[in-house]
């Protein structure tokens, strides 16, 4: 890893070596969804918040920049191409390296949905994309997600596969969901050798259940979250997130995450 990479992973992850990631790149597929009308506010809310990066697609970052805080990375999305008006939720390159240079990005993001029927499409696409991002001392971090029989999985023997593939292929750190079982979470990454942060998914209801998740993934091995919907989706996106942080760097509890909020009202 030459000083580029490392320098650039600096803005990523903190001196813990943990992060807390806000995806904020649904709107190229499901458009203005609540909570992400305004990509200004929502950068902003993440620099107040305590947020180490945002994964973003470049139209956000152009509307952002007024709210975009010192010190606060980015992480741009380098895959995509469907929405929900198609359906397909297949993915397509979407840039190189050179744009992720060109918008200072400090990683890029590709998604590799391994047993998909187009796995190996997938799979040469992020490993061009990596290549490209490896002479230029740009980290790449593969969202890996497992399909069995045609649908996603979440099963534990399968995320394992997904996220030592995702590390095989050259990426720098992974985004992968909990395993049906959360506490199989450590024998998922037991042949991991790079960080792995969890992926938030549909907004759960229970913000109980929210901290419980985040705090196990930790305890068993997780390197943080990068979560979308579950934090700026809720009706104190402010205090989610600054409980999100603490739980990932300050070493709370889930009894602790809630205190916080309840401190706020």
């Amino acid at each position: 890893m030459n000083e580029g990479m490392t320098l650039r992973l600096r803005n990523i992850f903190a001196a813990d070596g943990r992060a807390v990631v806000v995806a904020a790149d649904h709107g190229a597929i499901a458009g203005p969804l609540p909570g992400i009308e305004s990509p200004e506010s929502l950068a902003a809310l993440c620099a107040r918040g305590g947020a180490d990066a945002v994964l973003a697609h470049r139209g956000f970052v152009r509307v952002a920049l007024g709210g975009w805080g010192r010190g606060l990375g980015l992480i741009l999305r380098m895959s995509g191409g469907f929405t929900t008006l198609g359906g397909r939720f297949e993915e397509e390159p979407l840039g190189d390296a050179e744009d992720v240079v060109f918008w200072g990005a400090d990683a890029a993001a590709i998604t590799v949905k391994f047993g998909h029927a187009r796995e190996g499409e997938f799979i040469r696409n992020a490993a061009r994309l990596i290549s490209g991002c490896e002479r230029r001392g740009i980290p790449a971090m593969i969202e890996a997600m497992a399909f069995k029989g045609g649908a996603q999985s979440i099963d534990a023997e399968a995320l394992a596969v997904a996220i030592r593939s995702a590390e095989e292929l050259g990426a720098t750190f992974i985004k992968a969901p909990l395993p049906e079982r959360p506490r199989e979470f450590a024998r998922v990454i037991r042949g991991s050798h790079v960080p792995v942060l969890i992926l938030g998914g549909e907004k759960l209801e229970s913000l109980e259940a929210l901290f419980g998740a985040i705090a196990g993934a930790m305890e068993y091995g997780a390197a943080g979250v990068a979560m979308g919907r579950n934090i700026w989706g809720q009706d104190d996106a402010d205090g989610v997130l600054e409980a999100t942080v603490g739980l990932v760097h300050g070493g709370w509890g889930v009894d602790a995450a809630l205190a916080h909020l309840r401190s706020r009202t």
